[in-house]
């Protein structure tokens, strides 16, 4: 709830219903790298529907069907939906997946600086990463004095 209350936190509700959220992201990361093969601005207007939908809406962004009008509503081709089930894609974000695993992460968003081998997992308040990356750059150029 800390980092919603920022200004520019966006919209965060505690997850409501019967179901519990959903425990992995791979569907919706595959739906998002569907979108960036298409454009920037498709992947743009994915991603936003994709965090509004669950953090705001508490929707399955795992869900076929969910994905499927997240697509629709930003605009896209529903006919170029069956990108996310393209093998290629499947393989990258596996890949990736598995390259966040190994950094520690749990969850999403998550956030790792060049170099360095820790990563922030969940939301936190812009401050922290603000933080995160000043304590980086000092020590950076604290190595490059030595």
């Amino acid at each position: 709830m800390r980092p919603a209350s920022e200004e520019d936190g966006g919209t965060f509700r505690v997850w409501e219903g019967d179901a519990s959220p959903p425990t992995h992201s791979v569907p919706p990361h595959l739906v998002a790298k569907a979108a960036a093969s298409i454009s920037d601005g498709a992947f743009q207007r994915v991603h936003e529907r994709l965090l509004h939908a669950y953090f705001a809406e508490n929707r399955d962004i795992t869900a076929a069907m969910t994905l499927s009008e997240i697509w629709k509503d930003a605009g896209l081709d529903p006919a170029e939906f069956k990108r996310s089930e393209d093998p290629a894609l499947l393989r990258e974000v596996s890949e990736q997946h598995n390259t966040a695993i190994e950094a520690g992460v749990t969850g999403v968003p998550a956030m790792q600086l060049e170099g360095q081998d820790v990563a922030i997992t969940g939301a936190h308040p812009r401050e922290l990463y603000r933080r995160w990356a000043r304590r980086a750059l000092e020590a950076a150029a604290q190595d490059e004095r030595s």
